[in-house]
């Protein structure tokens, strides 16, 4: 879905596409050929989708911790959330536990293969029946071991004529609202809200499923905070104007092309293809397998307010980003989901040094420099920023998250 001109985004800046040869091969992949012939005449016109104009951005869109608190509470806690994928918990009787937001989640999948989202806390004196991953039917408080199922029914309580008046159903773990899809267990953090799943996801909702997330298989993760606005570390993942000064020396550098990507919205959300310097080499050719988009860009997504999915030919790395305490810290876990599920410890340990590479990318190099830009927005005595054209997705992420929270753009 390409950004239509009442919600402008994109300039219509690339050449009328060839006519294909009928008797070409089909389409390789639901993405189609259309992406790749929008990339190649960027590439080859040396220029890149943009926005209308430039956006002032005030800095205390970044910094306000009073604006921070109301859109955790009025976004990020109203909001489905994808908080874990499928393939964590892929048998019957499997549990992972995560803190998201300062809350600790008791996430399983029960004996009919239905996943659950429960707070994890005691409904007696709120200490966590349950820690870390495995497989189990049953998770006990180390307080005073009251027993739940992993449904969060309460099945076992020590001493239970002290409590002869309660009613077990009434003190189960709370479950927040959840559902499955596209490879994720999505939750809104706030037990009595609605999760409308195809209402958040839209026009996204077709364009992520044919990735099949659901078939990937769950590589690795690490987690780090950083003094940076979460709202800034989401940024970086949707310009490719800092790919040669950032990283330069590494594959991103290597392989991307600078300053030159497509662009399309999905509603709320966003598709960004950053071209490869291979693709050049597509000049002068007919679509077939290797017009394939996966092969010829990075594709990334991101899906508000947090995730950001950037896919490879291998894999794709699941990044999601939250705030941690104040409005110019955040939290980051990074994750890596491949294509072919490893089978051999040889598949695994190429796997390793994949998810090694980006994670360092990530971490070294996106968030080596983002904590400088945050000393600017906590420290600066300017009253604004100024986000260019070529930064269309960084303007269209600032505007969907100024809008729902009032903050006002010029």
């Amino acid at each position: 879905m390409t950004a239509t001109s009442d919600s402008p985004t994109t300039d219509s800046i690339s050449p009328a596409p060839a006519v294909v040869d009928p008797a070409a091969p089909a389409e390789p992949t639901p993405l189609g050929w259309e992406l790749t012939r929008r990339a190649l005449a960027l590439t080859s016109a040396h220029t890149t989708d943009t926005a209308p104009d430039t956006l002032r951005v005030p800095l205390d869109y970044y910094r306000d911790d009073a604006l921070a608190a109301t859109e955790e509470s009025t976004i990020l806690r109203r909001t489905p959330l994808p908080v874990l994928a499928t393939a964590q918990i892929p048998e019957k009787f499997d549990y992972v536990v995560r803190t998201v937001l300062g809350d600790s989640l008791l996430i399983t999948r029960d004996r009919n293969g239905s996943a659950h989202v429960l707070l994890n806390y005691c409904r007696h004196r709120g200490a966590m029946p349950a820690c870390g991953s495995g497989n189990a039917r049953r998770f006990t408080c180390p307080y005073h071991a009251w027993v739940y199922d992993n449904t969060g029914r309460l099945k076992g309580v020590p001493g239970a004529a002290g409590f002869a008046s309660m009613d077990r159903d009434d003190y189960g773990l709370v479950e927040l609202p959840s559902t499955e899809r596209h490879g994720f267990i999505w939750t809104v953090l706030t037990a009595d809200a609605e999760l409308d799943l195809d209402a958040h996801l839209g026009p996204m909702n077709a364009e992520l499923a044919q990735w099949k997330y659901e078939d990937f298989g769950y590589h690795d993760d690490r987690h780090f905070t950083a003094e940076v606005s979460w709202k800034g570390a989401l940024e970086a993942f949707a310009e490719g104007y800092h790919f040669p000064f950032v990283h330069g020396e590494s594959l991103i550098g290597m392989n991307a092309i600078d300053n030159t990507h497509v662009y399309d919205e999905f509603g709320d959300h966003h598709r960004i293809g950053f071209p490869f310097k291979w693709i050049s080499q597509l000049e002068g050719t007919e679509p077939a397998d290797n017009w394939d988009p996966v092969q010829q860009m990075g594709i990334i997504y991101w899906v508000y307010p947090n995730l950001i999915l950037a896919n490879s030919p291998v894999g794709v790395e699941v990044i999601e980003m939250l705030p941690a305490g104040s409005a110019t810290t955040c939290s980051v876990r990074h994750s890596w989901m491949a294509r072919y599920p490893a089978t051999s410890d040889e598949q695994r340990e190429m796997y390793d040094g994949i998810f090694a590479q980006v994670h360092a990318a990530v971490r070294d190099e996106d968030f080596g420099m983002l904590p400088q830009c945050s000393q600017g927005v906590r420290r600066g005595q300017h009253d604004h920023m100024l986000i260019g054209r070529n930064e269309v997705g960084v303007q269209h992420m600032i505007r969907v998250l100024a809008d729902k929270v009032g903050v006002a753009l010029s």
